[in-house]
């Protein structure tokens, strides 16, 4: 299910919202840099470190297999972590677009400092709950989705009483329906991941434990944080 666009305009410009989007879309295009042209220029090797340098491994995280001399330190990668995306253009478009769908509309309701402050802590709160899935896990996390996440979660609890649609080709569908499937989705891949991790399996994926992470960090931040208004179709 992809969402096209909301009917709720926002009151001010979303700054940090946009500001994030290009940030992410510069960060992905310099891992292509990284990807292209073969070894002697940078080729699948460079990015491949730039990945494990970068993105957040949980085993880092619980000092499973961190070093004295790790750079960046494992809570900077916490941060990196999450304006990267894998060479796929759809995981950083669909990111993308689902931040600007929801996010305008949770920054004009904080405020744009306090969004990016809600922002970049449902990201460590998404990256907690994937280490605590899998604390000895070496594979790096990476990609905006948990904090995207964090940004649903805000939606469900902000606009709980107020009616919201968006419009998907052109099936006029309520938000409600759209995210409670998508949280539905998260609970069963995260089920299963469950189920392949306790027969010794573990490969590179969705951290789905991550975006269920992300989306109950931003139910709480956003009623730690405060909406300054309410926003109305």
């Amino acid at each position: 299910m992809i969402p096209l666009r909301d009917d709720i305009p926002s009151r001010s410009v979303p700054v940090v919202t946009i500001g994030l989007i290009v940030l992410n879309a510069l960060v992905y295009l310099y891992e292509l840099s990284l990807g292209v042209g073969g070894p002697d220029v940078g080729g699948p090797n460079a990015a491949e470190a730039f990945v494990l340098e970068f993105g957040a491994r949980p085993c880092r995280l619980t000092g499973a297999c961190a070093g004295l001399d790790d750079f960046p330190s494992p809570l900077a990668t916490v941060f990196t972590s999450m304006f990267m995306h894998s060479l796929n253009p759809m995981h950083v478009v669909g990111n993308m677009l689902y931040l600007w769908i929801f996010g305008d509309n949770i920054e004009d309701a904080l405020g744009h400092g306090r969004f990016l402050v809600f922002y970049l802590l449902a990201g460590v709160g998404a990256a907690m709950a994937q280490t605590l899935s899998a604390p000895r896990s070496t594979v790096p996390m990476m990609g905006a989705s948990g904090a995207v996440s964090g940004v649903l979660g805000a939606y469900v609890s902000i606009l709980t009483l107020v009616g919201f649609a968006f419009f998907w080709r052109f099936v006029h569908i309520p938000a409600m329906v759209m995210i409670g499937f998508w949280v539905v989705m998260q609970l069963l891949f995260g089920y299963l991941t469950v189920s392949a991790s306790t027969r010794g399996a573990e490969s590179g994926g969705v951290a789905w434990f991550a975006h269920i992470g992300g989306f109950l960090a931003g139910v709480v931040l956003l009623f730690l944080l405060r909406p300054r208004r309410s926003i109305h179709p």
